[in-house]
């Protein structure tokens, strides 16, 4: 376990099922949580997840590139590292550090732990009072 990684929620967006079975397991014997996703549609919806700490992107994922994933992670200010084959990746993704595949578990350790930030634990959800409640 690395104490860097405690309390990290790390997503992995891995159309290649042993590859992101690698990588999740790396994540997670070094002691985060980790989200995975094999399509861009699932991706997108973990993006939101409220104590995201980074992400490692599979470039291409089947029909699509990862560019919304790219933009919204960007949006949200949170780090990403993007795991890939192609020499070049597209603007939109252009704030994520480029890996090429492949690379060892150890490296992509090492960048998460450069680039993820300690994420504060949100808040906890309360519901607005009712009209009843306020007139009271």
């Amino acid at each position: 376990m690395d104490a860097r990684f405690a309390g990290r929620w790390i997503l992995v967006v891995e159309d290649q099922p042993l590859v992101a079975l690698d990588i999740a397991q790396s994540l997670t014997k070094a002691g985060a949580s980790v989200l995975t996703a094999a399509t861009l549609a699932d991706g997108l919806r973990l993006t939101e997840h409220p104590q995201l700490s980074a992400a490692v992107l599979d470039f291409a994922l089947g029909q699509h590139d990862c560019d919304p994933l790219c933009v919204r992670l960007s949006e949200r200010q949170i780090p990403f590292v993007i795991y890939t084959g192609y020499a070049d990746v597209s603007v939109a993704c252009s704030l994520g550090i480029v890996v090429q595949k492949p690379a060892a578990p150890q490296t992509l350790l090492a960048l998460l732990a450069q680039i993820s930030p300690d994420r504060p634990a949100p808040l906890p959800w309360l519901p607005k009072p009712s009209c009843d409640e306020t007139q009271r």
